[in-house]
């Protein structure tokens, strides 16, 4: 019996290392798969025009990035920077007024209570299922009556509604944001535009710069709002910019690199938005798990 009571732990213990390497085995091969597009492009994008197709797509043969770059940032007198530029404005500020608009909408449904408030987040909740492709087409028909089609309005105004935003922002000030805080800052005289501001914000941090990069990546990525909003060339984000030089490369070979390695740099400042804010967006993603 001592002998069975012996091997009992030691058997658990084989058995969790082996559950382990199974969980570690099975993610590395999801981020293999992850990864593996993103490694054929930064390969890609150090190779010349000649060498694009005839050599192995996942190695490399030779280092030409320097002058890849410099193509591209020339090609059309320099337009990809002003679409990268264009980009950084639809996300960077879009992102963040959707998300003060969020805190504040996800504070208000969370530590306040009055007639409706139940049904008011359901509407917020059904919004989030609506597909924004289907809200494509009447916004286009308000923001021409408005004159606002062909402008950065067109597409930052409807950037900034963010449904599920407003979503974990009441997941968020449930859960970080204690009512006694609230209360005794209220006893002390404080109001309750201060309150949010200087108190429940600052608990919301985490959460916030979560809710920020969903939304930055949302808009960095956005496709069909531009399609439909944007005519001028120097309005394009760089997404439907090399959406558009994708259509020339057909008559112009050497505009299929630019689009690779113009792809290639817009996953940078998405790589680093994710590297600057992870301290936040890992504790976010936590607390709104603790819900």
């Amino acid at each position: 019996m001592s002998r069975i009571a012996v091997a009992a732990p030691d058997l658990k213990r084989a058995n969790g290392r082996m559950s382990v390497m199974i969980v570690c085995v099975i993610l590395a091969v999801f981020a293999g798969y992850f990864l593996l597009p993103l490694w054929w492009l930064g390969v890609t994008a150090t190779k010349r025009q000649g060498d694009f197709a005839t050599t192995n797509g996942f190695w490399f043969s030779g280092f030409h990035l320097v002058e890849n770059l410099r193509a591209l940032f020339g090609y059309g007198d320099g337009i990809f920077a002003r679409w990268l530029l264009n980009s950084a404005i639809y996300a960077g500020v879009g992102a963040l007024a959707a998300t003060v608009l969020s805190s504040m909408t996800g504070y208000y449904l969370a530590k306040f209570s009055f007639r409706g408030r139940s049904f008011l987040f359901s509407i917020v909740l059904g919004s989030v299922m609506v597909p924004s492709t289907v809200l494509a087409l009447p916004l286009f028909l308000v923001f021409s009556k408005a004159h606002l089609v062909d402008t950065y309005w067109a597409v930052l105004l409807p950037s900034i509604v963010s449904p599920f935003g407003v979503y974990l922002s009441r997941i968020f000030a449930d859960s970080s944001v204690p009512t006694e805080i609230i209360e005794a800052a209220r006893v002390d005289g404080a109001g309750e535009f201060r309150i949010f501001t200087t108190i429940a914000q600052r608990l919301m941090l985490p959460g916030l710069a979560t809710v920020y990069l969903f939304g930055f990546v949302a808009i960095w990525n956005s496709f069909f709002l531009p399609l439909l909003m944007l005519q001028s060339q120097d309005l394009y984000p760089a997404t439907f910019g090399l959406y558009a030089w994708k259509g020339q490369a057909q008559m112009d070979p050497h505009v299929q690199l630019l689009v690779v390695i113009g792809s290639f740099v817009a996953t940078a400042p998405l790589m680093a938005a994710f590297l600057a804010l992870q301290r936040y967006w890992r504790a976010g993603l936590t607390l709104g798990a603790l819900d």
